[in-house]
């Protein structure tokens, strides 16, 4: 859809299994409506489970023709994820704060 608006959905400082069901809920809701964009600056402590979700959502925003960004992910949640290997998997979605 031409002239949707982006939404924001900003990840809390910790993202682990406590907290992987309201982001999750948070993201079901945009991922389906157009483009999403997600704030990743104050992410302290993420777990494997929130970092496979958010390619997840990713993956179902593009089959949706929709764009979805991460931006200004923390130096935390940057190092989870080269740690992890999954690096490969947030190509094209991730910004990196002080890039």
């Amino acid at each position: 859809m031409a002239g949707t608006a982006s939404r924001t959905v900003t990840l809390p400082a910790v993202v682990d299994l406590d907290a992987l069901d309201a982001v999750r809920d948070g993201l079901i809701d945009v991922v389906e409506q157009g483009p999403v964009t997600i704030v990743a600056s104050e992410v302290e402590r993420v777990s494997t489970n929130a970092l496979l979700m958010l390619m997840s959502a990713a993956e179902t925003a593009r089959r949706n023709s929709f764009a979805l960004a991460i931006t200004d992910a923390s130096a935390p949640m940057l190092s989870a994820i080269d740690r992890l290997g999954l690096a490969r998997g947030f190509d094209g979605i991730l910004t990196r704060i002080d890039s």
